[in-house]
């Protein structure tokens, strides 16, 4: 969602209503707050983020949320006790503090996410504008795109199917580093030129 189209509907949110900002991918978004600057000053707004996608943390199920006062005190109320180990903890610490490491991993994921598009589109497939560590393919109809996905996995290569989100055609692909990236170009590249 654009900074505007955000402002808007913070505007238009009735002080009743409380709007949670799912931050996920937040950091791969250059420029993008995540919704911070609304959850600073709006008392009826709750940012969220998580250790998993960036971060790599996915399998330590870790993430932390940033909104007004009366909202973290409920929360905070409601939560099972102990619900974070001393391991989660001090991985997410450690995470957190490596900002080098985010900021490489935001560099290499986007230029391995443009190379990917552009790859894509040579091969006549369009893509969604993205802003995150996945991109939408979406191939002619759902058989090509059911096509491409038989050929990608007999390459060893797991994307997923998005028809159950009204996309039939579409395929989401994850980025990853140059070689991974390389792997899903050329096993693209062979479907096609076998089609």
């Amino acid at each position: 969602i654009s900074d505007a189209d955000l402002d808007r509907l913070v505007e238009g949110l009735p002080a009743h209503v409380v709007l949670v900002i799912d931050g996920a991918y937040t950091e791969y978004a250059e420029g993008y707050d995540g919704g911070l600057r609304h959850a600073r000053i709006r008392p009826n707004v709750l940012m969220t983020r998580t250790f998993s996608k960036i971060y790599g943390l996915g399998g330590l199920r870790i993430g932390w949320g940033y909104g007004p006062q009366e909202m973290v005190d409920v929360m905070t109320r409601i939560r099972q006790p102990f619900n974070l180990s001393v391991v989660q903890l001090a991985a997410a610490e450690a995470a957190v503090r490596d900002t080098s490491w985010v900021a490489h991993c935001a560099a290499l994921n986007a230029e391995q996410r443009a190379r990917l598009v552009g790859a894509l589109g040579q091969l006549g497939i369009a893509c969604d504008t993205s802003d995150t560590n996945f991109v939408l393919a979406r191939f002619a109809d759902a058989a090509e795109a059911k096509s491409a996905e038989a050929a990608l996995a007999s390459d060893g290569i797991l994307v997923r199917g998005v028809a159950g989100y009204g996309f039939p055609e579409g395929l989401r692909i994850t980025v990853g580093d140059a070689d991974q990236t390389g792997r899903v170009i050329d096993s693209l590249n062979r479907w096609r030129m076998a089609a």
